[in-house]
């Protein structure tokens, strides 16, 4: 049982192992057990999923303050919530490319579900990288930094009307020209096998549920870019960001049917998203600046939350009153 005990990214492999663990009994129970079958999630249930993977989530902080120390928890927690804030953004887009392609809800999850399962792989390489370089090249750090000071600038000055242009995305017209696509959805499958309209030979057909779950893996990537390098100007401990990225991705389906039908009142949240990019960004320059070896986790914790609490109340303030677009999904 000695190799449990060897270090893998800086941690004990049975650290690690530990979490895969719990991740992967999280994924059989979610498709096996809380959602088995095709069927609607309502608001109630997606409330009390996430409810749920929160608690989960917080617990494991708590894991980690009691393996790893109290400053390795403050980063930990602090992670997690800059994650599952910079997710509002991704439940907006995922929402558009599922209204698109015309997704039922009752077929949403399956394509959520099998696109967390890309994430988890996904983020692993891109951590795993990025870990790699902030360790080798500590300056990467500093690139992340002003990465983050720029994009958080960018939201800040982005115009309400910029809206995501699905139909016209590179990517699905490469796949539409590659691919052959059914003019509409064959249940829950991604692939089926049709006679071709020219030849009458039994081919492999991609569905409608298969681009729209291409394109929800090709948005977590572009948001990657953001909240990977963010969550590395917390802390470059690849045990802490990847559990913490993780952990508020694994809540992403059940907080997606929670906000889709009231997404429209978080429209202001990303000035705030804004404002918390640029101090997560800032915070690496302003540590070297004063000295400290570390920005204190405490303080960057209930930063984070006061920027967030004030966005969110903000956001709700302002869009009182507001209607809810039409049912996304059908």
């Amino acid at each position: 049982m000695d190799f449990l005990f060897l270090l893998f990214l800086g941690k004990p492999l049975w650290l690690w192992l530990t979490f895969l663990a719990i991740v992967l009994v999280l994924l059989v129970l979610d498709l096996g057990v809380l959602n088995k079958g095709d069927q609607e999630i309502g608001v109630a249930k997606s409330l009390k999923l996430s409810a749920f993977y929160i608690t989960l989530g917080v617990l494991f902080g708590g894991f980690v303050w009691w393996q790893l120390g109290l400053e390795a928890a403050g980063l930990y927690l602090t992670a997690f919530v800059v994650e599952k804030s910079l997710a509002m953004d991704n439940v907006f887009v995922i929402a558009m490319i599922f209204g698109f392609f015309a997704i039922p809800r009752k077929y949403q999850h399956r394509a959520l579900f099998w696109g967390i399962l890309g994430v988890i792989v996904l983020r692993g390489l891109m951590i795993g990288f990025g870990a790699a370089l902030v360790n080798n090249y500590h300056w990467v750090l500093y690139v992340f930094a002003a990465f983050l000071v720029f994009t958080g600038a960018k939201m800040l000055l982005a115009k309400d009307d910029e809206e995501v242009d699905i139909a016209n995305n590179p990517l699905l017209k490469f796949l539409r020209r590659r691919l052959r696509v059914t003019d509409d959805l064959r249940g829950h499958s991604f692939l089926v096998r049709e006679p071709d309209p020219a030849t009458g030979k039994l081919r492999l057909f991609a569905t409608p549920l298969l681009l729209a779950l291409v394109m929800i893996e090709i948005a977590d990537v572009i948001f990657a870019v953001d909240s990977v390098p963010a969550v590395f100007a917390i802390t470059s401990d690849p045990y802490i960001v990847y559990t913490s990225n993780i952990f508020a991705i694994l809540g992403l389906r059940a907080l997606y049917f929670a906000l889709a039908a009231i997404i429209h009142r978080f429209h202001y949240l990303k000035y705030a998203l804004g404002v918390l990019l640029i101090f997560i960004g800032s915070k690496v320059f302003v540590a070297d600046l004063l000295g400290w070896e570390k920005f204190p986790a405490s303080i960057s914790l209930g930063v984070t939350f006061a920027i967030l609490s004030v966005g969110v109340a903000w956001s709700l303030w302002k869009t009182r009153g507001d209607k809810a677009p039409g049912r996304i999904g059908g």
